[in-house]
């Protein structure tokens, strides 16, 4: 029988992926420990090392750095959307190229 999908807490998360970066034991103790598949605690150690940059810069140096997404995103949402309806379009109109 599956067990259903948990969502756990970020100060959870935090913990096992700081005690899984530490090494002090190992994933199947940390799993047993924290009752957290191993796979779950590799990715939680993964996605806090790609983000400990965060922790040591100002927003000031983030926001130098580059665009968060978050305006490129709401740019492309509507970019897209206008595309999808001149391609409908296109596909009503007789083509300019063809014979008449």
């Amino acid at each position: 029988m599956k067990r259903p999908r948990r969502n756990h807490a970020p100060a959870v998360t935090a913990t096992v992926a700081l005690a899984a970066l530490k090494g002090d034991t190992t994933l199947a103790e940390l799993a047993q420990q924290f009752d957290v598949p191993p796979n779950q605690i590799t990715q939680w150690k993964s996605q806090r090392l790609e983000r400990a940059l965060e922790l040591f810069t100002t927003p000031a140096e983030r926001q130098a750095a580059g665009p968060d997404g978050t305006a490129l995103h709401a740019t492309i949402g509507p970019l897209a959307m206008a595309d999808e309806c001149l391609a409908g379009a296109r596909g009503r109109l007789p083509d300019a190229s063809g014979t008449r």
